[in-house]
């Protein structure tokens, strides 16, 4: 259930990244070009918006690497990574309001905080046990 949770969220955030990038070639870029911005300031918000779905893309990709290898960390790097794409859509939120691209991350970045808390600790931690024979020599 946890790691279903999980995959879902990253799934999600994985669509919102691609419309996002599909969301400045059709509507943002050509009305950036067409504006009378500088160069220089068209050039930040390309930047701007393409490296925010570019985030999104990483951590949903991190998140389903330790899920799905069962990483030592996973639990603590999924939680982190959550925490971290929810920070995104509430200041999202506070500076350009609500709409669906807020709704798509905040609701990933639940998911896998979610999935995240409730897995038990062994399901993505992994502690390696090692096991320690000692020789013995025997003198006579």
């Amino acid at each position: 259930m946890s790691r279903t949770l999980v995959t879902l969220g990253c799934t999600v955030l994985l669509v919102a990244a691609a419309m996002h990038c599909l969301a400045y070639q059709k509507i943002s870029a050509p009305a950036v070009h067409a504006s009378n911005l500088p160069i220089a300031l068209q050039s930040v918000f390309e930047v701007a918006f393409l490296s925010m779905a570019w985030s999104w893309i990483v951590l949903a990709l991190i998140v389903l690497v330790v899920t799905c290898e069962e990483a030592r960390l996973g639990k603590p790097i999924a939680l982190i990574c959550g925490f971290a794409v929810l920070i995104q859509a509430v200041f999202t939120v506070a500076m350009v309001g609500f709409f669906i691209g807020n709704e798509m991350i905040g609701a990933a970045s639940l998911l896998i905080i979610i999935g995240g808390f409730s897995c038990k600790p062994d399901k993505f931690v992994q502690v390696p046990t090692w096991t320690v024979t000692a020789f013995t020599r025997t003198y006579t």
